[in-house]
């Protein structure tokens, strides 16, 4: 496996002409690029510009609406379910949360639920952006139905990522961000690209045994809850997973458990649908609804310190704050580039010919 090293500008570019070539307008092109390059800098390497290419065959199956009437279609003072019309969900998410940052300006909390949407990136890109307003931010959303519960071995939900993210004063914002799963698809196509086996844990076969095949999802199997089995804590994982399910799609109206569509393009969406499209849920919470914003953010410091300086069993390791390692990346690949591997590449540039775009060089 060989890497690759591109500044965040090329990145930039080269996103940002595959998506108006896809028919986005420039504020939603810009947008798109933001989301996947930002994902790409914080090191979350499987939800990048990596997949760029699951977007255009979406787009090409007419599943992606480019060009979206993405709506209000329901709303009290501090609530609301937005309509995104088929579009990126790398643009209707942003439209959502800054709906849910809007009504905590002025109430206090704001909270909206998406449907009709599709896949929307890292949940903590939308997250933040209530941290950049002095508020916590929550993001979560569905997807693909890859997982099985506690004892199943159907699939029936997605890796249902959740986002919680909280402002700091001296330090980066704590940002709580993963998948409900053991593992999320994309480190299994990770392991794919790089001909590597899966811990054991991520995964089962169509049969529930335990595999270490990254493969295993096209024969039939399923990825695991977190937790893995129910011994070490799988249900819990399962009901984390229920409940991203619940908010962004049973609230909204979007498509919930089996019957979400999937991401890839060569299958096909449910012919009986429960809902529209991919379903999301936001939250902003103002801080100084509960306490000055000065005495939390000094508490909130105090917080991080106390927890990075913990004793650790291992003195070579320290404790993780969330989120912390995640800004470290992005520091050092706004400065040093952004490694891809060179599958991606060639994917990428497989893409770029196909919609008539200059190749990443």
């Amino acid at each position: 496996m060989n890497f690759i090293t591109f500044s965040e500008q090329e990145l930039r570019e080269f996103t940002f002409a595959i998506f108006t070539q896809m028919g986005c307008n420039e504020a939603d092109a810009t947008l798109a690029t933001d989301v996947l390059v930002k994902s790409d800098l914080r090191g979350i390497d499987s939800h990048g510009v990596a997949r760029l290419s699951g977007y255009a065959r979406l787009w090409q199956k007419n599943r992606i609406n480019t060009k979206p009437n993405i709506q209000i279609i329901h709303q009290t003072p501090t609530t609301a379910t937005i309509d995104g019309d088929r579009g990126l969900g790398l643009v209707v998410a942003p439209f959502a949360m800054q709906i849910a940052i809007e009504k905590a300006e002025k109430y206090g909390s704001g909270w909206v639920s998406v449907k009709n949407s599709n896949h929307f990136g890292i949940a903590g890109y939308h997250a933040l952006m209530a941290t950049e307003k002095d508020m916590i931010g929550i993001s979560m959303t569905n997807a693909s139905p890859l997982v099985a519960p506690t004892f199943s071995s159907e699939r029936l939900l997605g890796t249902n990522p959740m986002c919680y993210a909280f402002p700091a004063g001296e330090h980066p914002p704590i940002v709580v961000d993963m998948a409900t799963a053991a593992a999320a698809n994309g480190k299994l196509e990770i392991a794919q690209r790089a001909n590597k086996n899966i811990p054991e844990g991520w995964a089962q076969d169509k049969n529930g045994n335990a595999t270490n095949n990254p493969n295993e999802l096209k024969s039939g199997g399923s990825l695991l809850p977190l937790g893995s089995d129910k011994e070490h804590g799988s249900h819990k994982g399962y009901g984390l997973s229920a409940t991203v399910d619940i908010l962004s799609a049973v609230l909204s109206g979007a498509n919930y458990g089996p019957w979400v569509p999937p991401f890839v393009a060569f299958l096909e969406p449910s012919k009986n649908p429960v809902g529209e499209g991919i379903g999301h849920f936001f939250g902003a919470m103002r801080v100084d609804g509960f306490r000055p914003i000065e005495e939390y953010k000094k508490h909130i410091d105090n917080w991080i310190e106390r927890f990075a300086n913990a004793k650790t069993i291992d003195p070579n390791k320290k404790v993780i704050i969330p989120g912390a390692p995640e800004f470290a990346f992005e520091k050092d690949r706004a400065k040093n580039g952004i490694p891809l591997i060179d599958v991606v590449v060639n994917d990428l540039n497989d893409l770029a010919l196909e919609l008539k775009v200059k190749k990443l060089s």
